[in-house]
């Protein structure tokens, strides 16, 4: 695989209409008094220099094919199954699942069952019910060329920027946790979150969905810009209907709550697009998903599971 991918008219134009809609929603979020520099770091950070340095640091990967038989009847069916489940699960069904249990670690056990179902076995059982393969989306490519570079030097990255932009540590400091608690907690919630997360959303948003956008719009290019835009407007009724003042993003106005999601998710998952896209590992992006998520979920974890 070449060192840097080749950008064709397709590509270009679609990389295009993304940073088109990408700038609106970062307009109309300073528009509304929303603050925008997030956003911009975001783009710059996520969407652009760590996709850089993950081209550069695949350029040895050999991703395998992955067939499509029927590119336009599975997109469709896709899509179908995710206005279902961005208006349903994440806008009604999510309170629902909590509801069943009292706060604590049943409920957390509850939840994560149900989001396994929801975002793995539920997406699989419709492709295999298409005719699609499924063994290939769940390669880890651990033994391929492009695993362990991306994996170490962008976990890193991930991890220190977690440290800097996110409250996380002084929120883990606060608990005052013996290092005992933090020797166990630590990797137990990267565990959790690389199957609540990274597993749910990047098999769903990634090793599904992107697969068949790139088929059906027969740009790879496309297919990361459009998952990505996709995966961020997904969050948008459960954040709308389920959120509240003190959760970033939160707005009685909806347009503004898919403005937040556009600006600030879809950059993120650009990097695990763009990673999908050259390694075809989903173990690579599960991991990966979890280091930008375990610092920020630490404190809360241990007070779930010590309290």
């Amino acid at each position: 695989m070449p060192l840097l991918p080749r950008i064709d008219s397709r590509s270009t134009t679609f990389i295009g209409g993304y940073l088109t809609l990408w700038a609106a929603a970062t307009g109309y979020l300073g528009l509304t008094g929303v603050d925008w520099t997030f956003p911009v770091f975001s783009l710059a950070v996520f969407g652009a220099a760590l996709p850089a340095l993950s081209i550069a640091l695949t350029h040895k990967a050999t991703p395998p094919p992955v067939a499509v038989p029927r590119p336009k009847v599975e997109l469709t069916a896709l899509l179908l199954f995710l206005a279902v489940y961005a208006v349903i699960f994440l806008g009604w069904g999510m309170s629902a699942t909590r509801a069943l249990a009292p706060a604590g670690r049943e409920r957390e056990l509850l939840v994560l069952g149900v989001k396994l179902i929801v975002h793995v076995a539920a997406p699989a059982a419709l492709l295999a019910a298409l005719g699609a393969p499924l063994a290939v989306l769940f390669g880890s490519g651990i033994r391929r060329p492009g695993f362990w570079p991306p994996l170490l030097a962008l976990g890193a990255i991930i991890l220190a920027l977690m440290c800097v932009v996110s409250p996380s540590l002084s929120e883990i400091a606060a608990l005052h946790a013996s290092a005992t608690t933090l020797a166990w907690a630590a990797p137990a919630t990267f565990i959790w979150l690389a199957l609540e997360a990274g597993l749910c959303e990047e098999f769903l948003f990634r090793a599904v969905l992107q697969t068949r956008l790139a088929a059906a719009l027969k740009s790879e290019a496309g297919a990361v810009v459009t998952g990505a835009l996709l995966f961020s407007l997904a969050h948008a009724p459960g954040l709308y209907l389920r959120g509240h003042p003190g959760i970033d993003g939160y707005s009685t106005d909806p347009v503004q709550v898919m403005a937040f999601t556009v600006a600030t998710l879809s950059p993120i998952a650009i990097l695990f697009g763009t990673l999908w896209a050259r390694t075809r590992s989903l173990l690579l992006i599960v991991l990966l998903h979890a280091a930008v998520d375990v610092l920020p979920n630490l404190a809360d974890f241990i007070r779930t599971w010590t309290g």
